[in-house]
């Protein structure tokens, strides 16, 4: 007796394979991290994240307007401090005519219509290379959710459409929706990295910005005390609850493929857009391993990002964005 109804009939061809898939990759998926340093003509390749870079301002603007004809509406922008301007406190940060803020003015008057988020942490502009500002050997978290708050304000005075805090301070999605509201910036946004962990993942990306934290004396040798620990699951639905009360409007799980059960645990409580970023280290490995020829890049690449979209993701960001697209395009 053959049963009547066969599965397979669904996977038979390329045709019906892709009429009845139920996770569709597209441009609007993806947010664009962008690494931006100062000087003219620079198109560094960060030496762990093959194929990436740093852009001067001047070519930032030209990667934009790819980006923006590509469909890709929406970057992320990280600036590479020099050591000269680094300090505990993060000073340079508020700068107005700051790296970071003349970014933004940069890529809002290349291609206006491109959705601006920016990164909110110390650890671009510290000394320490920590997010917050060390104090005692201790990373004080009122005086840098203060800080962060300012950071904030000056990025919304400088066109910014989202700010999109990375440090993971108890508090400082409040202390930043108030600053804003406070200032008029009633249509700002607040990406929160709601649920970030304390990976392993991280190290091209610091590498990209020269942010590890320092080896030296009383100063904390990681950033365990303030990112998630790998093993927790019900505290990354805490975080992400109270982000939400205090103003976030987006919500974000970092590191990716490895917290793929916290993106589908935090999709299934919350009411507002999911974030994950992809992140240099997923990126990276993928980069080595398909240069080595033990993997093939392109599916793994796909798999990866649907496997992030089919998980819960509303907005995937990634360095593989182009890759993908162009990809998806042929």
């Amino acid at each position: 007796m053959y049963p009547l109804r066969r599965n397979r009939r669904l996977r038979t061809s390329d045709a019906i394979r892709s009429l009845v898939r139920e996770t569709i990759i597209t441009p609007n998926d993806f947010l664009v991290p962008l690494f931006v340093v100062e000087g003219k003509v620079i198109k560094e390749e960060i030496a762990s994240m093959p194929n990436y870079y740093r852009y001067s301002l001047d070519l930032l603007e030209q990667e934009v307007k790819t980006l923006w004809q590509m469909g890709l509406k929406s970057v992320l922008l990280f600036v590479k401090v020099p050591d000269a301007l680094k300090d505990n406190k993060g000073t340079e940060a508020l700068n107005p005519n700051g790296l970071m803020q003349r970014a933004i003015k940069t890529v809002k008057n290349a291609c206006p219509d491109m959705l601006v988020m920016t990164d909110v942490a110390l650890d671009p502009y510290s000394s320490y290379g920590h997010d917050g500002i060390v104090e005692n050997g201790l990373i004080a978290n009122d005086d840098t959710a203060a800080i962060l708050a300012d950071m904030s304000l000056s990025h919304a005075k400088a066109g910014a459409d989202f700010v999109a805090p990375s440090d993971m301070m108890d508090g400082r999605i409040l202390s930043i929706r108030e600053a804003l509201e406070d200032e008029g910036f009633y249509n700002t946004g607040i990406m929160s990295y709601s649920a970030k962990y304390a990976s392993a993942f991280y190290g091209p990306f610091r590498d990209a910005l020269d942010s590890a934290p320092v080896d030296m004396a009383n100063v904390p040798k990681d950033k365990k005390t303030y990112q998630m620990d790998p093993a927790n699951r019900f505290e990354a639905i805490r975080e992400t609850e109270m982000d939400i009360d205090e103003g976030a409007d987006i919500v974000m799980v970092k590191p990716g493929l490895c917290y793929l059960d916290i993106v589908r645990e935090i999709k299934n409580e919350v009411d507002v857009p999911v974030a994950v970023y992809q992140v240099s280290g997923e990126y990276a490995m993928v980069k080595a391993a398909a240069e080595k020829g033990w993997l093939d890049h392109d599916a793994v690449m796909m798999e990866q990002v649907t496997a992030i979209k089919r998980a819960g993701a509303d907005i995937i960001a990634s360095y593989f964005a182009k890759d993908v697209v162009k990809l998806i395009n042929r």
